[in-house]
């Protein structure tokens, strides 16, 4: 038997790509995209979570923080609160107990300080009842 080369070749279907199928595959992406979409307002149109009482005001020493600076003066080191200056750890748990608790304490330490000595400011002020104590370190 005898075959063609040329015949063969000819009658070889190649590789057709059925277009309906994608056009199908890709309207329905499109329409899923276009159905989950959540289309939400500009944030400068949304109404505020906070709503603002009338005639609500806060006195200015509500708004003031309770601040102990923790400094090293000379090489004696110091506890300032306000315009107190307090040298030992008994007097300034006696000052801390007088304090307002709510608001908390925030524990301000210069960085030439004893760790032992800043510590000991923060230890006081959980002992004299504050639950917020913050302790923040700066630059000397």
């Amino acid at each position: 038997m005898l075959f063609n080369k040329k015949k063969s070749r000819r009658n070889i279907n190649k590789g057709a790509v059925n277009m309906s199928s994608m056009i199908d595959v890709t309207f329905l992406l499109l329409i899923y995209f276009l159905v989950t979409t959540v289309l939400t307002p500009p944030e400068d149109e949304l109404s505020p979570a906070l709503e603002v009482q009338e005639g609500a005001s806060a006195t200015p020493d509500e708004l003031e923080p309770q601040v102990l600076d923790v400094v090293k003066q000379g090489n004696e080191e110091l506890y300032l609160i306000g315009s107190q200056t307090i040298s030992t750890r008994e007097a300034l748990a006696s000052v801390l107990s007088k304090l307002p608790h709510e608001p908390g304490l925030i524990v301000k330490v210069n960085g030439t300080t004893s760790v032992a000595f800043a510590l000991a400011a923060i230890q006081e002020a959980r002992n004299a009842g504050f639950e917020k104590v913050t302790y923040v370190p700066t630059n000397p």
